[in-house]
């Protein structure tokens, strides 16, 4: 039986005011209600206005995926009543949209895979319903906010494959600085659409509406498949239908059956002329484009010798990327920054950014590079800097004698002889082929010399000794 998974992806875009109206679009954290004007809540004889850095941040969306940008593209209204929706339609593109086609590219276990789109669209958001014990209230500043529709084929097999096309396709939306895509603040959300097939063809449909994590993506899509699967199992017929997501129940909860697109009574937008994308438009957005991650993975990979998954994790973010990349310029090591900074310093890494600069963690890594302290201690004083909101180099002044790496070659000699004759269990060990207890007799001189010792030479001397006793 095989799976057909294709997706309908909602991305907020990262204007500064709403699609058609003046008003903030940061709609986030605003008192309820208090981002709003009479286009935006559909008043009477209020006309809209399209906000071209929509619709450039769409364009710049299309020509990512490779998508063909139409000419001419219209929008229509898409009337359904909902409390949240004060016009009683939403203005979105039906017809002619934007873009048709394109692709995206992604891994799953290794394996490359690539999901067809069928076509990109813009359209304005609806508000919010919040749901309390004594009823439900509306917030209509989310009201008019620009979204990008994103349509694909039903071309993903699976529901870790539509976890993974998420992934990547939001690390391209960051990439472009279209979007935050946030899911936990519905910045990116999707409704998937699942059927099964015992014989090659699309079976009938079933979708889940406004997945907004990756799990709840990946957890809705796996109950749908196994609901229709005991379904046609039993010979019984799908339904088409459209379901919501319980994620605290691990739940389908079903919300209408066979709702077709005739429902909406689209029909041309009457105050909006059609939009017309020139050659000399598109060439300033392709001219303005930055560099996109799947380039900048290889690059990484070509230049500073990092594995894919690697750069996969660096790429998550551009302020990662880029953090990595002023520490790999400075250090003059690109292997060895990335290994800081996926090891010591990504734990630490929040939505204010950085939790020490660029230089100072550089700074940090030459001196271990060069020998003067240890890399046990300069891992301490990185977390004592993160942990005290003190500079790194400040936190490194204070300590800097008391951490200078032990290098001389006679005291580690004695302290070698020290380990060996206090521990003549794990040098008879090596010396009978446990590789592993020379590891245990280091980390006990490097706990005598409270992590100073130079593991490099205290390595090789214990060694020495030990082979000639």
């Amino acid at each position: 039986m095989e799976t057909f998974i294709g997706l309908e992806i909602h991305v907020q875009l990262a204007t500064r005011t709403k699609l058609f109206c003046p008003c903030r679009a940061d709609y986030f954290q605003a008192p309820p209600n208090t981002l709003t004007c009479p286009v935006c809540l559909g008043m009477p004889g209020a006309l809209p206005v399209p906000n071209r850095q929509a619709v450039e941040y769409a364009l710049r969306v299309a020509l990512a995926l490779g998508a063909k940008v139409q000419e001419k593209s219209a929008f229509d209204r898409k009337n359904y009543f909902y409390p949240d929706l004060p016009k009683g339609y939403q203005i979105t593109q039906r017809a002619t949209p934007l873009a048709v086609g394109g692709s995206l590219g992604f891994r799953v276990d290794g394996e490359k895979r690539r999901v067809r789109i069928r076509e990109l669209h813009i359209e304005e958001d609806a508000g919010k319903l919040i749901h309390t014990p004594d009823g439900a209230l509306v917030d209509m500043n989310r009201c008019g906010v620009p979204l990008v529709e994103i349509v694909t084929e039903p071309d993903l097999r699976s529901p870790k494959e539509a976890r993974e096309f998420l992934r990547v396709l939001r690390t391209l939306l960051r990439h472009l600085f279209v979007s935050n895509a946030d899911m936990e603040k519905g910045e990116l959300r999707c409704d998937a659409n699942l059927s099964l097939s015992q014989d090659g063809r699309l079976g009938t449909k079933v979708e889940v509406k406004n997945l907004n994590s990756f799990r709840g993506v990946e957890r809705a899509l796996a109950r749908a498949a196994e609901l229709q699967a005991q379904l046609l199992a039993n010979g019984q017929r799908v339904v088409q239908a459209t379901y919501g997501w319980d994620e605290g129940r691990g739940e389908l909860v079903l919300q209408r059956e066979k709702e077709e697109a005739h429902d909406y009574r689209y029909f041309p937008e009457p105050d909006l002329v059609a939009l017309e994308i020139s050659q000399g438009l598109l060439k300033q957005v392709e001219q303005g484009m930055p560099e996109l991650p799947w380039v900048r993975e290889e690059r990484f990979v070509s230049q500073y010798g990092l594995s894919p998954g690697e750069a996969a994790v660096l790429l998550s973010e551009p302020a990662l990327a880029d953090y990595f990349e002023q520490v790999a310029a400075e250090v003059g090591d690109g292997r060895e920054a990335a290994s800081w900074v996926l090891s010591e310093l990504l734990r630490f890494w929040g939505g204010a950014g950085p939790p020490v600069g660029a230089g100072e963690l550089a700074q940090l890594i030459r001196l271990v590079a060069d020998r003067k302290i240890s890399r046990t201690n300069a891992k301490g004083l990185l977390e004592e800097a993160i942990a005290t909101e003190r500079p790194l180099a400040e936190v490194l002044a204070a300590k800097k004698g008391e951490l200078a790496q032990l290098s001389d070659e006679e005291e580690l000699r004695r302290l070698a002889r020290e380990a060996i004759a206090a521990h003549p269990q794990a040098a008879a060990d090596f010396r009978a082929g446990k590789a592993q207890a020379l590891g245990f007799l280091v980390g006990q001189v490097m706990r005598a010399t409270g992590g100073r010792a130079d593991a490099r030479k205290l390595s090789n001397i214990l060694q020495e000794l030990l082979s000639n006793p």
